[in-house]
């Protein structure tokens, strides 16, 4: 299981906070608010969140922030009117209410999060995504995808088309490039894709969903992989029915999961990723043409202190 809700709360500080109010006295409010969360009074946060709120009611990240703060502190069912106020506004959810709301046990988990939540988070902290993931929180699933490429298909496999799916900064695109003829990267973040460009890794990069690139005519590639990305993902049908027409006969796909054996399908965490029982994307990859060839469980990271247990998985496209 992924970290609990003050994880997500921190990581959303800095987003907030960089979209001020428009009221300078409301601003100082919130910043005073998110001193007393940092000492964890979530209660005197809420408070003073509600007075920046008195002064600048229309602010939607303000309002979002009182409810993190509500949630703290035990007010569910003040924290989950303002989520469902904040869902209604706009139907493409770009602050995660509604994953919100489904983490709380309130409503169902959507099959996917908006696209413009999704994009807006990783926006967000781009420029400090690898120093915070790798330098702090020890993350693996870049490494553990291409040690297992390596002992699969060999050390000295090479592979003449590669897509890196959800390719972020390009840190899987560091450990593909000496591996492949072409290697070409989709993320939806266009903060993401602009620290990847810098680095010269891909032959081409693009800004979209993975799942409606991969239903274009285009090239087959023999490589797929998706690190960390299809934890930002519920139902996973979409991705491996897209993918299965465009991977070449034996070309191969590569992918880690946060791993909860008991989560049917998928299930939201406290953290707003999905988990994935390892067994069930076997079975739903069988039924669309393709045959696991390994599956390793390893801690993919490490969230507030605590480990994220999860899956690295390899998939071979049959015929």
């Amino acid at each position: 299981m992924a970290a609990r809700g003050p994880a997500t709360l921190s990581r959303r500080t800095t987003m907030i906070l960089s979209h001020r109010s428009g009221d300078e006295r409301a601003d100082r409010r919130a910043a005073y608010a998110e001193d007393y969360a940092r000492a964890r009074d979530f209660a005197a946060a809420a408070d003073l969140m509600r007075q920046a709120l008195e002064l600048a009611p229309r602010w939607t990240l303000g309002r979002l922030r009182l409810a993190n703060f509500l949630e703290e502190a035990g007010d569910l069912a003040g924290a989950l009117a303002l989520y469902a106020d904040i869902r209604a506004e706009d139907e493409g959810d770009p602050y995660g209410a509604g994953l919100k709301i489904a983490a709380l046990g309130a409503g169902e988990a959507p099959a996917a999060p908006s696209p413009a939540f999704v994009a807006g988070l990783f926006d967000q902290y781009a420029e400090g995504f690898e120093a915070a993931l790798v330098g702090r929180l020890e993350y693996r699933a870049p490494d553990a995808i291409a040690g297992m490429i390596a002992r699969v298909a060999g050390p000295s496999a090479r592979f003449a088309h590669a897509m890196d799916l959800g390719c972020g900064t390009g840190l899987m695109g560091a450990r593909l490039r000496a591996l492949c003829d072409r290697l070409d990267g989709i993320d939806l973040s266009a903060g993401m894709l602009e620290v990847a460009r810098r680095k010269r890794l891909y032959d081409t990069l693009r800004e979209g969903d993975i799942v409606e690139a991969l239903r274009e005519d285009g090239p087959a590639f023999d490589l797929a992989t998706a690190a960390d990305v299809l934890t930002y993902l519920g139902d996973l049908s979409p991705v491996f029915s897209a993918l299965a027409p465009r991977l070449s006969p034996g070309g191969l796909f590569a992918f880690t999961v946060e791993a909860d054996d008991a989560a049917g399908a998928y299930a939201i965490q406290p953290s707003l990723r999905y988990a994935h029982a390892p067994a069930l994307l076997a079975a739903l990859g069988r039924d669309l043409g393709f045959a696991l060839l390994a599956e390793e469980r390893l801690v993919l990271r490490r969230d507030r202190g605590e480990p994220v247990h999860g899956a690295a998985m390899l998939l071979r496209r049959i015929g």
